[in-house]
């Protein structure tokens, strides 16, 4: 059974990266972080059990971005909306379990992962809920059969965000696993110190 972890980049440039955080520490600062969060984390989820995707962006740029491992596949975010972006790398990912999560979570590690694969088993998706109500995982067992309207109506960077998505799988078996932080602002930054 191919297992894939999509992890959603952006190239680490002040001013279009984590600026949300960057109003709390600075552009260059927040940018500086997520460079160096991205490569940590890189390197400490490679397992032999998945392979690793790097979903893009910019697409061009993140296409050739010499910041990250040459030897991890690429794909380009493309246009849209976070959902439509999200979608879209779980739908082009090879098929079998999928799981997608973004480069922001300083306490992920490998088990965390595993889990969330494992759990697939029983179930048709799995979210890995955050302390805001968002989340830092969603993983679906079967990568392509991507179901219609899923991320429709979900309040991005809201404490809905987490619902709505599951919402938007009606009648799927959805499993939650481990709760762990992203950083999205000053205060999360610190919390995870």
């Amino acid at each position: 059974m191919n297992r894939t972890l999509v992890i959603m980049v952006k190239v680490p440039r002040p001013g279009r990266v984590k600026t949300r955080l960057g109003k709390g520490i600075g552009m260059v600062a927040a940018a500086w972080w997520f460079r160096h969060q991205t490569r940590t984390l890189m390197r400490r989820l490679r397992d032999p059990r998945w392979q690793i995707v790097l979903a893009v962006s910019p697409d061009a740029e993140g296409l050739c971005f010499r910041g990250w491992p040459g030897d991890l596949p690429r794909m380009a975010q493309g246009q849209g909306s976070l959902g439509d972006r999200m979608a879209r790398a779980l739908r082009s990912a090879p098929p079998g379990r999928v799981c997608l999560i973004g480069a922001d979570i300083p306490g992920i590690r490998r088990h965390h992962i595993a889990r969330a694969f494992a759990t697939l088993g029983q179930h048709d998706a799995v979210f890995g809920p955050a302390p805001d109500g968002g989340y830092w995982l969603v993983g679906l067992k079967q990568a392509g059969r991507i179901p219609a309207g899923l991320f429709d109506k979900v309040r991005w960077s809201s404490s809905h965000a987490l619902s709505d998505s599951m919402a938007s799988l009606p009648g799927k078996r959805i499993a939650l696993v481990d709760q762990l932080r992203d950083v999205d602002t000053a205060k999360d930054l610190l919390q995870t110190l």
